[in-house]
């Protein structure tokens, strides 16, 4: 999607290893030909690519993708401004991931509890 979407809350990451390019594009909110672009310009995101060139992320990949994409859909920053953003300024990207991580984790063990209780 290249315009921000009325929905801020994205789904949660599920506890796999790796993630096709299609997945990570639903996790995110983000178009796969966007994400190619991204790779292009944000040298923190280089997902695994393995035969036939096909892309693999990883967790951190896409924290990385959702990041990148508050900063260019929420924040209103330019390419070039969330490029220095995310290279410059570790310890706000560092409680930012963190603050996302703890969402994550509190929505799973929500979603068990829920689960345990049925």
């Amino acid at each position: 999607m290249l315009e921000p979407s009325g929905n801020n809350e994205l789904p949660p990451i599920p506890g796999k290893r790796y993630f096709t390019i299609g997945e990570v594009s639903d996790l995110c909110g983000v178009k796969p030909h966007v994400l190619r672009y991204w790779e292009q310009e944000f040298p923190q995101l280089a997902p695994v690519k393995r035969a036939g060139n096909r892309r693999y992320y990883q967790r951190q990949d896409v924290m990385i993708v959702r990041q990148i994409r508050e900063l260019l859909y929420q924040q209103g920053f330019t390419i070039g401004g969330a490029r220095q953003q995310l290279s410059g300024k570790e310890t706000k990207t560092d409680t930012s991931r963190s603050r996302q991580v703890v969402r994550q984790i509190r929505q799973e063990l929500e979603d068990l509890l829920k689960v345990m209780k049925a």
